[in-house]
């Protein structure tokens, strides 16, 4: 099957990659010639170092190499099984190109979209024949990365997001179905990692070192979350936690911050910029942690007891499977655990007692437990059997 890929910026490249890969023919679409000719050097030399690494054999990097097409004319999607849209996330703009592409590919044509922010149904909605449009939506660097959420739209034929996530399985990848909610899973469950993070510093209970420090050091994550805000880069992080905060008609569980937001106001964006929450300068100085347990458990239990409510609230409302739930924070995000084992782990009971104290401090609807865990935590059992 031919694969048609729009844009050519890092995920349109890197999806392109993938499916060159796993042996299909790809049609890889810019109307900027720079940022093709940018986008395949990028393949090119990603293909090169697999090769070196071993990862990829010298023949199969070649191989790959000759099955993508850079073109300038849609009309060259004409023969695409499948056709994956990577370009800006406005939904104006996706939902222009969708019908462009209708009037060129073949009646059985699957149509998809790699947006991490937008609703399937809406992009799907601009369709003549939404029922073969689907969400796939790859994590970049998408050749690294092995999650992929398959979101089906409320117009996707019944059985095409199950063939979409077969089909992504043959590409080597890890792929997990989620309902079109804001965020998905990944970026919906996430957001207490950073937004409780930032609450903790703005209220002066711990600084940025010392709330990685614990997080890391003590919680197994592999990133603070200062850093990987910084990493990730504010003008990506703060609006996705923005469009969840509008997308769930400003639910208090994904309020943006203040803080964040005056960093991305200042256009200190992170380590691309030089400066986010910490200062990438040559030479800079980097703040060194309070590396005080007793506080570091307090933050680690904090933000853990946040981080297993909304993936306990996600399942209770059936965003996605605990199976999937799990493959896709331990996958897409790195989490040393899935977060309903977390919660076995440390029993419902005890976390629920976590988030009932904030709350009764707080009095704030951030802090409301699902009524998931609180039935659990109730009746004495647990998200997963065992």
């Amino acid at each position: 099957m031919t694969i048609g890929i729009i844009g050519s910026g890092a995920m349109g490249a890197g999806i392109a990659q993938v499916v060159a890969t796993a042996g299909h023919p790809v049609r890889l679409l810019d109307q900027n010639a720079v940022a093709l000719e940018k986008a395949l050097a990028g393949i090119a030399a990603s293909l090169r170092k697999l090769a070196e690494k071993g990862k990829l054999t010298p023949e199969a990097a070649a191989a790959a190499l000759t099955r993508l097409h850079p073109t300038a004319d849609m009309e060259d999607f004409a023969d695409c099984g499948l056709v994956i849209e990577a370009i800006v996330e406005d939904l104006a703009v996706k939902q222009q190109v969708f019908k462009q592409i209708e009037g060129i590919v073949g009646a059985d044509c699957v149509l998809a979209s790699n947006t991490s922010s937008l609703s399937i149904t809406s992009i799907a909605a601009a369709c003549q024949r939404p029922e073969r449009f689907v969400g796939i939506h790859f994590f970049n660097p998408a050749p690294l990365m092995q999650l992929v959420e398959i979101i089906p739209a409320v117009q996707t034929r019944a059985g095409l997001a199950d063939e979409i996530k077969t089909l992504v399985a043959s590409w080597n990848k890890r792929p997990v179905l989620a309902q079109d909610t804001p965020g998905f899973i990944v970026n919906r469950v996430a957001r207490p990692f950073y937004g409780e993070a930032i609450r903790i510093l703005e209220e002066g209970i711990a600084d940025i070192a010392t709330i990685d420090w614990a997080l890391t050091e003590l919680g197994g994550f592999r990133m603070g979350p200062f850093a990987l805000m910084d990493f990730i880069g504010h003008d990506v992080n703060y609006r996705v936690t923005e469009s969840v905060f509008t997308a769930f008609f400003y639910d208090p569980r994904y309020r943006p911050s203040f803080t964040q937001r005056r960093l991305f106001e200042a256009g200190y964006y992170g380590r691309k910029a030089g400066r986010g929450f910490y200062n990438y300068a040559a030479g800079a100085s980097q703040p060194e942690p309070n590396r005080d347990k007793t506080l570091g458990d307090s933050i680690v239990q904090r933000v853990l007891a946040m981080l297993i409510n909304e993936a306990a609230e996600a399942l209770h409302l059936r965003v996605a499977s605990a199976q999937d739930l799990e493959l896709a924070m331990t996958t897409g995000v790195n989490y040393p655990k899935g977060l309903l084992a977390w919660a076995d782990e440390l029993e419902p009971a005890t976390v629920l007692a976590t988030l009932d104290t904030l709350y009764h401090d707080y009095h704030e609807d951030r802090y409301r437990a699902s009524v998931l865990l609180r039935r659990l935590a109730r009746d004495n059992q647990f998200f997963l059997t065992t």
